[in-house]
């Protein structure tokens, strides 16, 4: 489909987009942490790195659940894709590949199971029956493909027809009770609106009451913020897909996703759902570097407000992924500020360079084993009750 008016094309360009690996916005567009990092790796200190090796060798029999790792179909990549280009990026990265290839990648990778959740902006945006009816689909056909054929690797969250809170609940809970689903995905504002919005209030209470959490995942800004932050009129500066990538994960997704974290607590959704559970990926969104100062500076007014200090809820009511951040120097700001049994592991699958590149790097990463572990897998099997 192509993008209308009503429809505007930056809603529907998919994470990196199909500049990951293209020349359009320059060589190194798209390149991993770590590919970055080896880039000057002939500098580094040989003893450093030998015992990151040693690290790596002693670890490799960590189990791994990655808890950010997406999927596609033709349907939903119509949907939400930006042109031709874009689906044939997308199918070539294997985003609808819910068999042999993604299994294969997982092997390599030694990722022993995969919590599937529906591509950017899944069926966030589309109304009414079509949209409950596209939900319920994408729910059973994961039941019915690959966590039939393939069992005990994938694990899924739920889609939800979020422009139908009250149908988004129920099939909520059909996906948990019936399916065992883990929870669900959301991306980003629904028709600019964010969670603690009242008229999603009976989603997250299903989830509160269902003891299943959310995961935040970015999307798209509105059109107005859009056109104020990331359009220029200056044709020169307008390389194709640019202004896409800045509003997506070149930078405003992050900022969106912690902004979204920011307003749930200073607005009370978590004084109105005290058990509610809220996942959030990419290494915090950023809230590691902005920590202090936001603790500091929303402790303040909203000290009459909120029943907890402002960063309380940050430790009794979020996890953290590190899905496509395999930084050592992130993980250990994340760590300083949240607590080792509230941090998973994730890949960001399709959309890096392999699975084998995230679980390397966590190898690696100097920490106790048994902190190792909860990363790798156990706090995900506690969160979820699942086991590897």
């Amino acid at each position: 489909m192509e993008p209308t008016k009503q429809d505007p094309p930056r809603r529907l360009l998919g994470r990196r987009g199909f500049v990951a690996g293209a020349a359009v916005l320059g060589a190194g567009v798209g390149m991993s942490a770590t590919a970055l990092a080896t880039r000057d790796g002939d500098t580094k200190d040989p003893q450093i790195s030998r015992t990151k090796e040693e690290i790596a060798l002693r670890d490799q029999d960590l189990k791994f659940i990655g808890t950010e790792e997406t999927f596609s179909t033709s349907e939903l990549m119509k949907l939400n894709s930006l042109n031709k280009d874009h689906i044939a990026f997308l199918t070539e990265i294997g985003l609808a590949d819910l068999d042999a290839r993604r299994i294969r990648d997982m092997d390599q990778g030694g990722l022993n199971v995969q919590i599937l959740s529906a591509h950017t902006p899944s069926v966030q945006n589309v109304p009414g029956k079509k949209g409950i009816d596209f939900a319920y689909r994408l729910n059973r056909l994961l039941v019915e493909g690959p966590m039939a054929s393939h069992p005990g690797r994938f694990q899924a969250f739920a889609t939800l027809p979020l422009q139908s809170p009250e149908a988004a609940a129920d099939e909520l809970e059909r996906s948990v009770r019936e399916d065992g689903f883990l929870g669900a995905l959301t991306n980003g504002h629904i028709s600019k609106k964010y969670l603690d919005h009242p008229d999603f209030e009976p989603v997250l209470a299903r989830a509160e009451a269902l003891d299943v959490p959310i995961y935040l995942h970015p999307g798209y800004p509105a059109d107005e913020i859009y056109d104020i932050y990331y359009r220029t009129t200056r044709s020169e500066y307008t390389k194709e897909f640019q202004d896409y990538i800045f509003s997506g994960s070149g930078l405003g997704w992050h900022q969106e996703v912690l902004i979204q974290c920011v307003r749930m607590i200073a607005y009370g959704v978590f004084d109105r759902f005290p058990k509610l559970k809220i996942i959030v990926g990419h290494m915090g969104e950023g809230l590691p570097f902005y920590y202090e100062r936001i603790a500091n500076d929303m402790g303040e007014p909203t000290e009459n407000s909120l029943e907890k200090p402002f960063e309380q809820y940050f430790q009794d009511n979020f996890w953290f992924t590190t899905s496509a951040f395999f930084q050592d120097e992130l993980l250990q700001l994340l760590l300083k500020y949240i607590s080792v049994d509230r941090v998973m592991f994730a890949t960001d699958y399709p959309f890096i360079d392999s699975i084998k590149e995230g679980t390397d790097w966590f190898r690696a990463v100097d920490l106790p084993r048994a902190d190792k572990e909860k990363i790798a897998f156990r706090n995900a099997e506690k969160l979820f009750g699942i086991k590897v």
